[in-house]
């Protein structure tokens, strides 16, 4: 079994790893996207560039990598489902291709959630999109939706995934760190606007 899990987590990492927001943003001509904005990969990063396009397929890619991570191992294994999940999010957050500096892993984590189970996937990505429209901080909203995560995990899956959820939130709050600290002082740019 150790080698199945070690297995599983390779092919989670791996999926996770791919780039999209670097490799789209780099088709369409604009350049290297950790030059702009945040130097993040991710599609808020993205967005900053004006292409909302590039934005909204960023944001799918993550997503969708983080889902078939988990489906995939899910539908012909039945083992190391939530290795798999926890792999594709650490591979976002820390790509062997790019020096393992990464993304911050809202999208593949929510991807990851509807991988282990729809509910639990939609439930917070409505938080994460009610709290964008109603607050315009994107990484506000990332934090309040991953807060909420663990609670809904553990009420529709029971224990083991609140776990795996646990602690996919506390890596992405980890790496929102700085985000915090600008939201504190007030600081933080709304969704659609450049940092200061």
């Amino acid at each position: 079994m150790i080698g199945l899990y070690l297995g599983v987590a390779i092919f989670g990492y791996m999926m996770g790893s791919v780039p999209y927001g670097l490799l789209l943003t780099r088709l369409a001509g604009l350049g290297d996207i950790r030059a702009i904005g945040s130097g993040n990969i991710g599609a808020t990063n993205v967005l900053r560039t004006g292409n909302k396009k590039l934005a909204a397929a960023t944001l799918l890619l993550d997503g969708l990598k983080g889902f078939l991570a988990v489906l995939l191992v899910k539908l012909f294994l039945h083992h190391g489902v939530l290795v798999a999940g926890l792999a594709a999010v650490l591979g976002h957050l820390f790509p062997v291709w790019l020096s393992f500096k990464g993304g911050k892993g809202v999208a593949t984590g929510l991807g990851v959630f509807f991988g282990f189970a729809w509910p639990l996937g939609l439930v917070c990505c409505a938080v994460w999109l009610l709290a964008a429209f109603a607050l315009r901080y994107s990484s506000l909203s990332a934090l309040i939706a991953y807060a909420a995560a663990p609670i809904v995990a553990l009420v529709l899956q029971g224990p083991l995934p609140a776990e795996a959820t646990v602690i996919i939130a506390a890596l992405v709050y980890w790496k929102h760190k700085p985000n915090i600290q600008r939201l504190l002082r007030g600081e933080e740019p709304r969704i659609g606007k450049k940092p200061a």
